[in-house]
């Protein structure tokens, strides 16, 4: 009977880590890219504490908005997180024909992906963009946009 106990422990054990070491997902390089921001459109402005995020995307992606069609593919949307008023990280957002097709349907935010960038331009492989999709999942109904009423309203100059 020891046994028995001994050896479900164990298999439990293996479980265990089976299913922590597939929990943890850190970020993988992907097919998105870090657009050049001069040609986006700064929309949006979000100020946590010390913690300034301006939010950009392409012209295209608002006007598809405004008038109630899907953001196109090819559309990026771009959260440049500012510290100490310096650049300390960037948030990309990358639409692009076919790419949820890239995930398991559990992680798989439309044709959605996201990465994390370094003011240097370099993927930040020490962030986690399964947990950008968990988060973002939960806007399905907008795009996976958590600013989308803001785009709505967005008057371009």
């Amino acid at each position: 009977m020891h046994h028995v106990f001994k050896r479900i422990s164990c298999l439990a054990a293996m479980v265990g880590v089976i299913f922590l070491v597939g929990w943890r997902v850190d970020a993988e390089p992907n097919r998105t890219t870090l657009p050049d921001i001069a040609t986006l459109v700064h929309y949006s402005t979000v100020t946590r504490g010390e913690v300034t995020e301006h939010i950009m995307t392409t012209p295209q992606a608002i006007e598809a908005v405004k008038n109630g069609q899907p953001v196109p593919a090819g559309s990026h949307f771009v959260l440049v997180d500012y510290r100490d008023n310096k650049v300390f990280r960037y948030f990309v957002m990358e639409k692009g024909q076919g790419w949820g097709a890239d995930y398991d349907e559990n992680r798989r935010t439309g044709d959605w992906q996201f990465q994390w960038f370094k003011p240097d331009g370099t993927i930040n492989l020490a962030e986690n963009t399964a947990r950008c999709q968990a988060c973002h999942s939960s806007r399905a109904d907008r795009e996976f946009l958590y600013t989308f009423n803001e785009l709505r309203r967005f008057e371009v100059d």
